[in-house]
């Protein structure tokens, strides 16, 4: 956990302000960071490797960023903003009250509301990798008929595995 112990009160521990959540999780804000960093990517086409190389990073430091796992300083959100051709802002967009009140600031402060269980995040299926390269996929079908075919057969599908 990333603590620390406060200098005035030996042995009394508070929280650090790094932005982890108190169970050492990721904060909320890094994660939704992070998946659009990666929706952007993917939707680009361009793989970690690539991405990484362009901004000086490995592909490992681009995972972590997409996860959340680590977080993404100024300047390096600024060289990203500029290799994936979306404005800063971008990074923040969608996001939900939820995420924005886990905050570091909101954390520190004790504003958050989250605690326990609902400080976990669970990150929007929306941004998950594989619904991603499915609407990719989808869209690269050049013929419109085949598409909608496609698309009536996923429907389909979902209406029969919501009745089983």
């Amino acid at each position: 956990m990333n603590m620390m112990t406060t200098p005035d009160k030996p042995g009394k521990r508070k929280v650090s302000t790094r932005g982890r959540q108190e169970n050492g999780a990721p904060n909320p804000v890094d994660i939704h960071v992070g998946s659009r960093m990666r929706l952007r990517r993917t939707l680009l086409g361009m793989s970690q490797e690539k991405l990484g190389e362009e901004i000086g990073l490995t592909f490992q430091q681009v995972q972590k960023y997409e996860r959340g796992a680590n977080r993404i300083g100024a300047s390096r959100l600024y060289d990203l903003s500029r290799v994936l051709d979306v404005p800063v802002s971008y990074f923040f967009d969608d996001m939900a009250d939820r995420v924005q009140d886990a905050s570091p600031m909101a954390i520190i402060k004790g504003t958050s509301g989250l605690t326990g269980e609902a400080a976990t995040f669970d990150p929007d299926p929306m941004m998950k990798r594989e619904t991603l390269e499915l609407v990719r996929s989808y869209y690269a079908i050049p013929d419109p008929k085949v598409r909608s075919r496609v698309y009536d057969l996923a429907k389909t599908l979902a209406t029969i595995a919501g009745q089983g």
